[in-house]
């Protein structure tokens, strides 16, 4: 049986809408700690806590359309568009016509976690279209029989790879619902073992790096583990509602139940077999609690047909378009920088959206620590350097300092890019606890502390800025003990 038609009206409005709010907004407020840390990665292979994909998609749009934050986001405005256009097939794969693809599109549109990672440059914008994708070409192998398209699965897999490692558990989730619900025999498949050895070949640069580099993502997998594991166990299972968005929530279960009930859906009951899989896995080790985001959004996507199918009249189609409606709003609101950055200290927001909090302040961080810089005696100062306790505040001050010593950080990848001159004798310490550095120097003193003057709470508001005088070791011997992941 054929898929229905494109039904590309309601799916070209959705994108159209999408990515001129995101446009329109994406300059507000201030760049996210780990876009700082984006524009500083010099280009490569890999790096110690990440694959090079989305810092290099980020220079190459700055490079495109000047050095800005709205250029620098301009590559997840398309990520997301690519999202409505592979849920949309998705949806029509299964069989879902106009309305089960339009309510596909615009409850993507705005969807939860979509909305926030399409106003950021994030790993997740990328990996979000790039998991779908891949159950997109899954679907279309085993529910149309036509195994060739394993080798899309594993050509997209293997530019996944290039942006986290993560879409490995995608990969593996999918394949243990395969032995458990069947068709096994797909396991079998010559083509499936080809898209396998097509995703190692096209992400073997990548896996080459971590090889020879002693694999530093598990290290980095570790420490993330060790730091926020318990939080992360915590927050995953009430979490998974907020992903699509809360009043969305009956349409993605329905997806999940259809596809375990569906007889027409039988070669594709993975899928639903998939989610509590890499659920487990993630609870395990301790992961984020999106790391299921890009199930959850096929689950949506199938979900779409039983629910359009279901408002065949007109009261019951008020039901998900209201939905849909509500949604949106909630989600711009919480995921937006709608709100004054004045203001938003005063709300919930930046307690419901971790993301606001690390992209505020950075400006106002900057005066304070080019302050301190400044009082430093002309003799210090020539010889001075600045070392920060993570990659957001080095990203700052190489963002917006003028006239600073040199910046270093022993956070994740930056470690690499250090240590401070030899002929170091005075650095200016950002967020670093004094009491631990002073084993290596002849003194350690407060100067000032970091404020963004909005209220809004994030990892550097009241953090310390200091002054280390007279390093008592050479700064070979230093620095790998300043060296941190996280």
């Amino acid at each position: 049986m054929q898929p229905p038609p494109l039904y590309r009206a309601h799916l070209a409005a959705a994108s159209a809408v999408l990515a001129t709010v995101l446009a329109a907004l994406n300059g507000r407020y201030d760049y996210h700690r780990d876009e700082l840390y984006f524009r500083m990665l010099e280009p490569a292979w890999g790096y110690v806590d990440q694959p090079p994909l989305t810092p290099l998609l980020g220079k190459a749009a700055v490079a495109l359309l000047g050095d800005s934050l709205w250029a620098l986001r301009f590559p997840s405005i398309l990520c997301m568009v690519g999202l409505l256009w592979i849920g949309a097939l998705l949806t029509r794969e299964l069989g879902g016509g106009r309305a089960a693809q339009a309510l596909c599109a615009w409850g993507l549109a705005f969807g939860g976690v979509a909305l926030a990672f399409g106003h950021q440059l994030s790993t997740n914008s990328v990996d979000l279209a790039v998991w779908t994708a891949a159950l997109l070409f899954a679907v279309k192998a085993l529910l149309r029989d036509r195994p060739q398209w394993w080798l899309a699965v594993g050509a997209v897999a293997g530019i996944g790879l290039y942006n986290k490692h993560l879409v490995v558990l995608l990969l593996l989730s999918l394949g243990l619902a395969l032995l458990a619900a069947g068709p096994r025999a797909v396991l079998l498949s010559k083509w499936l073992w080809a898209g396998v050895a097509v995703a190692l070949v096209i992400g073997s640069p990548n896996l080459v790096y971590q090889a020879t580099h002693d694999w530093p993502q598990l290290e980095m997998a570790a420490a993330i583990n060790e730091t926020d594991g318990t939080e992360n166990r915590i927050l995953l299972l009430p979490f998974q509602f907020l992903l699509v968005g809360l009043f969305l929530v009956p349409v993605w279960i329905a997806g999940f139940i259809a596809l375990l009930r569906r007889p027409e859906w039988r070669p594709v009951r993975a899928l639903a077999v998939a989610y509590p899989v890499l659920l487990l896995v993630t609870l395990v080790s301790g992961g984020q609690f999106y790391y299921p985001m890009g199930l959850v959004f096929a689950l949506y996507a199938a979900g779409c047909v039983p629910v359009a199918a279901w408002a065949s009249t007109v009261g019951r189609r008020r039901m998900p378009v209201v939905g849909v409606v509500l949604n949106s709003a909630v989600s711009a609101l919480v995921a937006l920088p709608l709100l004054p950055v004045e203001v938003v200290g005063d709300t919930p927001i930046p307690d419901m959206n971790s993301s606001v909090p690390d992209g505020v302040g950075w400006q106002a961080y900057t005066d304070q620590v080019e302050a301190v810089a400044a009082s430093l005696p002309a003799g210090e100062a020539a010889h001075a350097a600045i070392i920060t306790a993570n990659y957001g505040e080095a990203g700052a001050l190489l963002r917006y300092g003028e006239g600073l010593p040199p910046v270093f950080s022993g956070h994740n990848e930056l470690h690499e890019y250090g240590p401070p001159p030899e002929d170091t004798g005075t650095v200016v310490t950002v967020g670093l606890e004094l009491a631990t550095l002073l084993p290596y120097f002849d003194s350690c003193e407060r100067a000032a502390e970091l404020d963004n003057g909005l209220g809004v709470d994030n990892e550097e508001q009241g953090q310390v800025i200091g002054v280390c005088r007279g390093p008592v070791l050479a700064w070979d011997r230093i620095w790998p003990r300043l060296q941190h992941y996280g």
